[in-house]
């Protein structure tokens, strides 16, 4: 009886020191999205010297960098419905293209974080161009709510007066101790430039830049023009500068999941609006002080945007039922996260599909440019299931699909003074059905294989396996039905353009100029 009441009395006087309760569950993450407009994997942390980036680096080197990250489809709507949903443009119906109707069949991440407990906002440009209705023609949002209140001075013309970085602060005081996911969406570095912004007020000389892509003639008018882009870039990353510090300041550094990257490459020809290598392929940079192991690391992993939303519903504890989405083709990567590895960590993880149906408007009865592809093992297939369609859209409406600018109208001016045809043919021209570059030897991907003899079997073997993904996906293109894809209206005023146009009727197309239209027939 004496040894049970020691026993009882020493449990009596741990019990004050020592709690008989389960630890507490750690809180659910802050979730925070950064994502350019238009940037490509033109960060320093990717060895980019003409272009600086502390704070991309930082979240680099603090977290993890991706070097094999993608958007499925090169235009900003299809490529945001992509990091909205966690599935591929092929299988989001109107989604598939560019200024559209959202569809109402698929919910988004930030509407399911809302539903489960989340604070959910955004700034800055979120889902677009394109609208979102619900049923009874109300606006739909998206991203929940808009915090852009905030304004400041921008340093150059065409930048956005959005203090995105106040209206972040604005955001998480609001918070107010809930979990939170915020999206802060820049335009930045979008067109239109203040053309020898990056020389004049950045700094910077031609000679900075140690390559000019083979498909752009090397001038100073395409230097100049590259520079504006870095000039932007860095305007943008310093607001990224400034939201880590207010997550600093506020002790939430540590436990909010950090996203960077870009919704698809450089506006510039042959890039946005493409399916080349440099269209699709984004810089990617995760930084999450609680939930990353051995932070530092390269990942050569294939990602793509459809891995956001349900990497964000498994950190935020949320299955697929709860959340109320359709299934996601895309896959979380918290595994990844786990990992204490660099290079490559989950095999299956190497490949990537990319694909376009209708981007903008400008070619007869509304029709797309259908494309599809795969890359795999250093190479990219390419297949272009309508080759007699213009791939920038109509000469005579503008060459719509590619944003006017510098290098824009020096490539036009070149083919039009008799100068050169080769960049023309490369950025505008029509293209054959099939194309193959080895992007270890060929990045900028000039030289197309398809044809030569020593490459028929890997082609072969690509286009089936391509073909077989995308249909197990349910690609329409794979079942014969892809001009479903182009029957969706625009969401603008602007269906059946090219013959309104082509009868005199003035639509505003302000993202060209107005020397993008030819003036004379073009021979193809």
């Amino acid at each position: 009886m004496k040894r049970l009441i020691s026993i009882v009395s020493i449990a009596v006087v741990l019990s004050g020191y020592i709690s008989l309760e389960a630890p507490p569950e750690p809180s659910r993450p802050n979730i925070l999205y950064l994502v350019a407009d238009d940037a490509g994997r033109d960060m320093s942390a990717y060895g980019v010297k003409w272009v600086n980036t502390p704070a991309f680096d930082r979240i680099a080197r603090e977290g993890i960098l991706f070097n094999n990250a993608f958007t499925p489809n090169a235009k900003c709507a299809p490529s945001r419905a992509c990091m909205l949903t966690g599935r591929n443009p092929w299988q989001l119906e109107a989604g598939m293209n560019h200024v559209i109707y959202f569809p109402n069949a698929f919910k988004t991440y930030p509407e399911a974080l809302a539903n489960q407990g989340y604070f959910v906002g955004y700034t800055g440009k979120g889902y677009a161009p394109g609208v979102a209705l619900n049923e009874d023609g109300s606006k739909r949002e998206l991203l929940i709510k808009n915090f852009s209140r905030l304004k400041t001075t921008p340093p150059a013309q065409y930048i956005s007066d959005n203090d995105y970085a106040g209206n972040f602060a604005d955001f998480v005081q609001q918070a107010k101790g809930q979990p939170w996911c915020f999206w802060l969406g820049f335009t930045e570095p979008h067109r239109a430039y203040e053309y020898g912004a990056g020389i004049k007020k950045g700094g910077k000389r031609p000679d900075m830049i140690d390559h000019v892509p083979a498909y752009f003639p090397d001038s100073l008018t395409t230097r100049t023009d590259l520079l504006d882009y870095a000039y932007e870039i860095e305007y943008m990353d310093s607001h990224v500068a400034r939201v880590l510090k207010t997550l600093e300041e506020n002790g939430q550094l540590a436990n909010t999941l950090i996203v960077y990257t870009s919704d698809h490459g450089m506006p510039f020809p042959r890039v946005k609006g493409n399916a080349y290598a440099n269209a699709n392929q984004v810089p990617f940079a995760i930084m999450w002080k609680n939930g990353i192991k051995n932070p530092g690391r390269k990942v050569n992993d294939y990602v793509n945007m459809t891995d956001l939303a349900p990497t964000y519903l498994d950190v935020a504890g949320i299955d697929l039922a709860q959340s109320g989405m359709h299934p996601m083709i895309g896959k979380s990567l918290v595994p990844i996260f786990n990992s204490t590895k660099s290079g490559q960590i989950e095999p299956e993880r190497n490949f990537q599909l990319v694909g376009q149906e209708r981007h903008d408007y400008g070619r007869p009865k509304d029709v797309g440019y259908p494309i599809r592809g795969l890359h795999k093992n250093g190479m990219l297939y390419l297949k272009n299931y309508e080759n007699d369609r213009w791939p920038a859209c109509n000469p005579e409406t503008g060459y719509l699909n590619c944003d006017g600018g510098a290098t824009k109208t020096l490539i036009l001016n070149n083919r039009r003074n008799g100068v050169d045809k080769t960049f023309w043919q490369m950025a505008f021209g029509k293209r054959p059905t099939e194309e193959l570059f080895d992007l270890k030897k060929d990045p900028d991907c000039v030289n197309n294989l398809a044809e030569v003899p020593k490459y028929q079997s890997v082609k072969k073997a690509m286009e089936k396996e391509m073909e077989a993904k995308l249909l197990a996906q349910g690609d329409l293109r794979m079942m014969g039905y892809g001009y479903l894809y182009e029957q969706h209206p625009f969401s603008q005023d602007v269906n059946g353009f090219y013959e309104r146009y082509m009868k005199g009727e003035k639509i505003p197309t302000g993202w060209v100029n107005d020397s993008d239209y030819e003036k004379e027939p073009i021979d193809d």
